[in-house]
């Protein structure tokens, strides 16, 4: 009896615990508000950079196929950015009406942007030495910029990593166990070092990566600093995807604008021009395509982290800087209807956008449609007036299934025209309407 009873204890110890830990592990989650927080930021710069600039291929995936191994990994040697200058880096995302700045510390080919203890592989053993992720987070605090880090899960340069990208397998003499070791000790580097506010992972599709492996780095970085934002890309996790399996904060569909999501947050990584790194006369988007990209993503209930990719030299091509800016100008009049708001009630198409906030309904106009713009009802819900944002009324007629608005032959703005539904009640909590 007395051997049962203590047998009995020892369960219910043991299951308090294991209850405990998992309450522990749910608390080390980051915060609603805090994911709340970062989604109304709406708009990032992506930076991709390092010394495979030199060839002008793409980064990390370019190494053993149009760059040889050898020639790819000592390029480092000779990468000597002078004219690299976080002041005008950071001014440029402000300007462009960015929030949020994520540089990649560390891509596949496992080169390092900091002066990490952890391998001679980093900044420090250039020509250029000097600390270009410190640079850049002492800029971003002093600008207003959130600052951000991208870290791979994989690393083919690293011999503990078990795959290379060279087409021969996995290497048998790799240590999954030293790997995940020197991991955490560079991630300790950057947390406490630069403090950033979320790191932005990648690489997790490769075999020798775990989902053990991806949550017991999210429980470490999430014991270094409870309130730091993390993607998705750390588990198994398909990237658009956001589940109770994942591990991570939000979703990441990748170089595509994610379909309109009110259950989940979302960030879509899109480049400026082609290649995520640095290429000669890469093909770059128009404007148009960016403030719509930038449109429909908020009006899906998204943010967009759109990619540049600075040059050899250290500086951000001219071309790839005036669009920014252009962005940045288009920002200054009409950023009320993109940062903090909601995705909808609308769903975004080619033809418009929409994006909502307390009373207001911003209806994100692409195209000219002749005088006249039909839009299905909010239910329950009455338009009080109809006018262009910071702009002049404009017309309108609300029946019981539709609303009718009077527009002008010319809209206020070729690129993206915002017109304001200001409705008699809060439509944020409203469903999500098919036009």
């Amino acid at each position: 009896m007395k051997k049962n009873f203590v047998f009995a204890a020892f369960l219910l110890s043991l299951s308090g615990a294991l209850f405990a830990q998992k309450q522990n592990a749910q608390m080390r989650r980051t915060e609603t508000k805090e994911v709340k927080d970062f989604m109304d930021l709406r708009f990032g710069m992506f930076v991709h950079w390092g010394p495979v600039t030199l060839r002008g291929t793409e980064i990390g995936w370019s190494r053993n196929h149009q760059v040889p191994q050898n020639d790819y990994d000592s390029l480092y040697k000779e990468f000597d950015p002078v004219l690299f200058n976080a002041d005008d880096w950071v001014k440029t995302a402000k300007e462009a009406g960015v929030k949020y700045l994520v540089i990649t510390a560390k891509h596949h080919d496992g080169f390092c942007l900091w002066p990490t203890a952890f391998t001679d592989y980093n900044i420090a053993h250039t020509p250029f030495k000097k600390d270009v992720v410190g640079a850049l987070a002492k800029a971003c605090k002093q600008h207003g910029i959130k600052f951000c880090i991208y870290y791979t899960v994989l690393d083919w340069y690293d011999k503990n990593y078990p795959l290379h990208n060279d087409g021969k397998g996995e290497d048998k003499n790799a240590d999954m166990g030293k790997f995940i070791l020197y991991m955490k000790n560079q991630l300790k580097e950057l947390v406490t070092n630069y403090d950033p506010y979320m790191i932005w992972f990648d690489g997790n599709w490769e075999k020798p990566w775990t989902q053990a492996d991806g949550k017991e780095i999210y429980d470490y970085l999430k014991r270094l600093n409870p309130r730091l934002i993390i993607n998705n890309r750390l588990g198994k996790n398909e990237h658009d995807k956001l589940t109770a399996e994942s591990v991570g904060d939000y979703a990441t569909p990748e170089q595509k604008i994610g379909a309109l999501n009110m259950d989940f947050p979302w960030e879509s990584c899109i480049t400026i021009c082609k290649q995520w790194a640095w290429k000669p006369n890469d093909a770059m988007k128009p404007l148009k395509e960016c403030i719509q990209t930038l449109a429909c993503t908020a009006g899906g209930n998204g943010n967009l982290l759109l990619n540049v990719g600075p040059m050899p030299d250290g500086r951000m091509e001219l071309r790839q800087v005036k669009r920014l800016q252009e962005m940045g100008g288009w920002l200054q009049h009409y950023g009320e209807s993109v940062y903090g708001t909601l995705g909808g009630p609308y769903v975004p198409d080619s033809v418009m956008a929409a994006t909502r906030k307390q009373n207001r309904i911003f209806i994100h106009l692409f195209k000219n449609f002749s005088g006249q713009l039909n839009l299905a009802a909010v239910p329950n819900v009455q338009v009080v007036k109809a006018y262009w944002l910071k702009g002049i009324a404009v017309k309108f007629k609300q029946g019981e299934k539709g609303i009718t608005l009077e527009l002008p032959q010319i809209l206020p703005d070729e690129n993206d025209a915002v017109l304001v539904l200001e409705m008699n009640k809060n439509v944020e909590q409203a469903n999500i309407i098919e036009k």
